[in-house]
Parts: structure tokens; C-alpha cells; sequence
């Protein structure tokens, strides 16, 4: 990964330590999303104190192959 997506993932994982989540994901998948940028975003739960990154997505593209997998 380009050195400048990392600092815009590291940006938002500060960001989802910060705030209450928001976006839940549709179909009772138990899981929240961050967008990064257009077609990047990271997906993640929450447990207690704990954040867990479940996966990092830089495209669309693997966004719905895991998503797809997930269902």
C-alpha cells in the first residue's frame, strides 16, 4: 500500500477510536464501516474497550469479494 493511503487509514483508525461508531453494516452482518476514501474503507467491531480490524479494503473491488464471502 502507497505510503500516502497509509496515513489516511492511520488518520480514520484514530478517528474510530475517537467517536461512537456509525455506520453499521446491512444484513445483520455484526460489523461497522469506516469509508477512507471513495473505494477504500476499513471494516471493524467494537467489544467492550476493544477495537478489532477485521479487514482494510483499497478498492471496491475487494470490498465485494469479502462482502460476497461474508453473506
Amino acid at each position: 500500500m502507497p505510503q500516502d493511503m497509509k496515513s489516511v487509514f492511520l488518520m480514520h483508525l484514530e478517528k474510530i477510536h475517537s467517536r461512537p461508531p456509525r455506520k453499521h453494516m446491512k444484513h445483520g452482518i455484526p460489523c461497522h464501516v469506516e469509508k477512507v476514501a471513495k473505494h477504500a474503507g476499513i471494516i471493524y467491531d467494537i467489544s467492550e474497550d476493544r477495537t478489532h480490524i477485521l479487514h482494510c479494503f483499497t478498492s471496491h473491488k475487494e470490498y465485494e469479494h469479502w462482502y460476497s464471502s461474508y453473506k
